[in-house]
This record gives structure tokens, C-alpha cells and sequence, in this order.
């Protein structure tokens, strides 16, 4: 059966999905890879990581579900676009939630100042003690990072910079 031919926004909405379950898996495999460096140091993964993998496990079965059902012409579009909204809104909230902290690092500087290759679980558990730290001190400097590896903080970024892709690939024309 061929796809339906909606035209430029049929077109769009192909794309959007396409970028958005690359970005969408990208964030899945780069987060199972913090939880199981977590789980085999037998510590319970920062609830921060768990929320982020299952908002994004969800938002990828509800990809390819639409996918299909755009592809085979029963697409409900209003239902749809209520959904994508939702979806959104729970993007939105892990971007926030994991780029809170992230974005005082400086992963370049990391690199040059400790030769440390420390675990994901090392550089949550550093995240949050010093997002505390940063509440009550109101600063940030970049010797409150010392004890982080620079792979890890990059890795933490693209998480980060995934997500907020998401809101402009989910702001594209929808069906």
C-alpha cells in the first residue's frame, strides 16, 4: 500500500517523525548506558535519568505507532496533534530537569584539569551534591566540577541538546 500523499505536510510530518525517533533513540541509548554503568556499581539510578528513559521510550513507541498509521491512512490528526502536545510538555520538563545543572559546566575545561576517567554514576552523584551546593551558595565555579570526566559531561550535553532539539522538531508542521 503506498504512503498517503498529503502533500508539503505530509511530507513535513515524515520527516518530523524521522527526526524525532533518531533523536528520540540516540536518548535512550546514551541514558541505558548511564543506568548500566549505575546498576552494575548496584546503585538505584537519580530519579532524573529514570523519568528521561521512560519519557522517551514512550515518545518513541508513540512515533512509530503514528508512523504506521499515517502510512496506512487512519491517522487521527486532531487526536494526534493533542498528543504531540502532551508529549511536548513532557519533553520540555526533562530538558529542564537534566539541563539545569548541566549548563554551568564547561566540558572542555574538565578535560585539562583532571586525569580521572570517572564512572556516569560518579558524575550524577557530583551533579546533585553540587546543584545543592550551588542553592545555597548561589555560584558555580568550575572547581566545584573538578571530580567529573569530560566524556561523561559531553555525554551528559548531548542528552541535553537532544531534548531541546526535540522541541523544535515537534514545533514543524504537524498533521
Amino acid at each position: 500500500m503506498p504512503a498517503p500523499k498529503l502533500g508539503a505536510l505530509g511530507m513535513a510530518f515524515v520527516v518530523t517523525r524521522g527526526l524525532q525517533i533518531a533523536c528520540l533513540i540516540a536518548i535512550i541509548g546514551m541514558t541505558a548506558n548511564f543506568i548500566s554503568d549505575m546498576v552494575a556499581k548496584n546503585v538505584t539510578p537519580p530519579n532524573v535519568l529514570v523519568g528521561t528513559i521512560s519519557v522517551t521510550c514512550i515518545a518513541t513507541i508513540y512515533c512509530f505507532i503514528t508512523y504506521i498509521l499515517y502510512h496506512d491512512n487512519i491517522l487521527p490528526f486532531l487526536v494526534n496533534t493533542g498528543i504531540d502536545g502532551l508529549l511536548l510538555i513532557a519533553v520540555i520538563v526533562v530538558a529542564v530537569t537534566v539541563g539545569k545543572p548541566l549548563s554551568y559546566l564547561n566540558c572542555l575545561a574538565i578535560g585539562s584539569t583532571t586525569a580521572i576517567d570517572e564512572t556516569p554514576y560518579e558524575f550524577a552523584t557530583a551533579l546533585g551534591s553540587n546543584l545543592n551546593k550551588a542553592a545555597i551558595s548561589d555560584s558555580l565555579g568550575h572547581n566545584v566540577w573538578m571530580g567529573t570526566a569530560k566524556s561523561t559531561c559531553l555525554e551528559m550535553k548531548s542528552i541535553w541538546g537532544l531534548s531541546v532539539a526535540l522541541w523544535y522538531v515537534s514545533m514543524l508542521p504537524s498533521e
